[in-house]
């Protein structure tokens, strides 16, 4: 039976949506960090960032909603996606191409819809069966690098087993395990907990990473200040997507609306701001990621929840 639409916007889609823009923001601030910044001092950056939202996250996590395996499970989340961020620059540092590198592992939301499916069970409307496969395009599409479509034998031609493709198939597995460890902590902590736990995670790696003198402090004020910024608005973007899960949203779904919209907010604030121009391969991208993001957010009626019941 083809679902009933409702004039109401599911919450989960909603904060979907939200995270996915969230991402879009950072993905500009980024560009205006020094290249300069080893991904470990962009992590300490980051979690400052993240640090600058916890007064306003703290006062709603009740004592009575804290459970010890959602925040291990938030914690894990956290491990999860620095493992990935990591793995990717030492993917590059090992001789991988961006033309190569950033589409394979962009396509992340492939490995938690097979845990979706395979572990938590999740059921599908066939409309969403479709979205995913005009979302999975869309998102190479928009990966910045249309070299993929330009010289097709370039990327097909450095595909083989070394150092940099482990790195970057480490990244797409990790990143896919983080949005899945994201929905397990949902189902035991709220949103908030969810999130507190995740900087937690990343306090403790900036330890690490300080204590084994991999963090270099000589970046500049700008850095500081952009570099914050940026965390803060990923960090805003993994709280959204927090909510979104403990709004009943399925994993195979939020993960992979919010992974195709985020390059789109990149790319139309990028034209705004930054005066770039729209190809072709960009533009095609954009319409099939909202496209398939529609009918991804396909629910059958019993299964939507508005923003006005959350």
């Amino acid at each position: 039976m083809i679902t009933k639409f409702k004039s109401k916007i599911p919450a989960w889609l909603l904060f979907s949506i939200l995270a996915a823009l969230c991402w879009g923001v950072w993905g500009i601030l980024a560009k205006f960090v020094s290249a300069d910044i080893s991904p470990f001092t962009n992590h300490i950056l980051f979690t400052i960032g993240m640090l600058l939202t916890v007064p306003f996250i703290i006062r709603k996590c009740k004592k009575s909603t804290f459970n010890l395996k959602g925040i291990i499970w938030g914690l894990v989340a956290g491990l999860l996606a620095v493992i990935g961020n990591v793995a990717v620059y030492q993917s590059f540092g090992s001789g991988g191409l961006a033309a190569v590198v950033i589409p394979v592992t962009n396509l992340y939301p492939l490995v938690t819809i097979v845990i979706a499916l395979l572990v938590f069970k999740e059921k599908m409307h066939w409309m969403n069966g479709i979205g995913i496969l005009i979302v999975v395009p869309a998102i190479i599409m928009l990966s910045g690098q249309s070299e993929i479509f330009d010289d097709p034998s370039l990327f097909f031609s450095n595909l083989g087993l070394n150092t940099w493709l482990i790195f970057a198939l480490i990244a797409l597995l990790f990143w896919g395990f983080f949005s899945a460890a994201q929905k397990v902590a949902t189902n035991y902590i709220s949103a908030e907990w969810s999130y507190l736990s995740f900087i937690g995670s990343s306090i403790l790696i900036s330890i690490v990473f300080i204590a084994f003198g991999y963090v270099d402090f000589g970046f500049n004020n700008q850095s500081l200040i952009v570099g914050s910024l940026a965390g803060m608005l990923n960090g805003l973007g993994v709280l959204a997507s927090f909510v979104a899960y403990s709004s009943q949203g399925k994993a195979s779904k939020v993960t992979t609306i919010a992974g195709a919209l985020q390059p789109v907010f990149t790319i139309a604030l990028a034209i705004i701001f930054l005066g770039e121009r729209l190809s072709m391969i960009e533009t095609i991208g954009i319409s099939l990621a909202i496209l398939g993001s529609f009918f991804l957010s396909v629910e059958k009626e019993k299964e939507l929840v508005t923003v006005e019941s959350v």
